[in-house]
């Protein structure tokens, strides 16, 4: 097997940061062609969020999911435009995965960007506010954590949410469920456990009516054939079937994110170089730990151009 493949990875939640995308819509039309092409879409002025804030206001979950995918495709025009790389796979984790199927062409940027401002919508009124909680668990191999959270639901649901690597997991669920699953995590040795301020419980079972509600949406639109794999989250295995987008796309909403099988299978495929393309250095951080010979830059500002294209 050849192993001089590359990866173009694509963040999520939690790299949003006011100005993302600013300099390279500065320099670059194409970039700034994608901010532009968001606004009709959306109806509203992302730019003006993404490059100004407020900050309060990015970090709603309905705004956070179409402004991270806009400034990763944003990103990716340009270093289409100035580079010759090109991915022999990609993979992005959860509302990633939307920006990997718009690099791959499965997705129309408009479409996709339409729909992750409803899904993050969806995911937002799943669940109650104050009823849902998500933690990270650190230094617990997967299989503990899950077995942890089995003993702690008592009738209600929590389970692992991302298995990030690197003995991080994160878990999700019903608050209490999830405060018991802590305190269990904590006697049974990890070395960290912290909950998370995010405003809802996502990747468990109680994003069923978000999931229900994508899939309407997602029905609505059109995927369109695709040659290039697309490690998903839901299997951590490559797809090449554009008829199961959809419902990879639904399953993602209520199971856990497989990023450390992802990042090894993209490993096993013959990759040796990833390159995050998205605000922040998030997924860079986690590919270090899970696959430290995987060689991983990030490209999010024109500065990152020279530093990629000689390596």
């Amino acid at each position: 097997m050849t192993t001089d493949r590359t990866a173009f990875v694509f963040p999520g939640q939690g790299s949003q940061v006011v100005g993302m995308g600013k300099e390279l819509c500065a320099q670059f039309p194409c970039a700034k062609e994608v901010f532009t092409q968001a606004d009709d879409a959306l109806g509203f002025g992302l730019t003006e969020l993404c490059f100004g804030g407020p900050e309060a206001d990015l970090k709603l979950t309905e705004n956070t999911q179409p402004a991270i995918l806009t400034a990763s495709i944003a990103a990716l025009r340009v270093l289409e435009a100035e580079t010759a790389l090109r991915p022999d796979y990609v993979a992005g984790h959860s509302l990633g995965e939307y920006s990997a199927l718009v690099a791959v062409g499965a997705l129309e940027f408009r479409d996709a960007v339409r729909v992750v401002h409803q899904r993050g919508r969806l995911m937002q009124r799943a669940v109650p506010a104050g009823t849902g909680a998500m933690a990270v668990v650190l230094g617990l191999e997967m299989d503990a954590v899950r077995m942890l959270c089995d003993e702690a639901s008592h009738g209600d649901i929590v389970s692992p949410a991302n298995f990030n690597g690197a003995g991080q997991v994160v878990i999700a669920g019903a608050k209490l469920a999830v405060a018991r699953a802590m305190a269990l995590a904590k006697e049974r040795g990890a070395k960290r456990v912290l909950e998370l301020p995010v405003s809802a419980p996502f990747h468990c079972r109680l994003m069923q009516p978000a999931a229900d509600g994508l899939k309407e949406i997602l029905g609505k639109i059109a995927v369109q054939p695709f040659t290039i794999g697309v490690v998903t989250n839901v299997e951590a295995d490559v797809n090449f079937d554009a008829g199961r987008v959809k419902s990879l796309l639904v399953e993602q909403a209520v199971r856990p994110v497989r990023w450390e099988e992802s990042v090894q299978k993209l490993g096993a495929l013959g990759c040796h170089r990833a390159i995050e393309i998205g605000p922040g250095k998030v997924l860079k951080g986690l590919i270090k730990r899970i696959l430290p010979t995987l060689e991983v830059e990030n490209f999010e500002a024109p500065a990152d151009i020279a530093k990629i294209a000689a390596a």
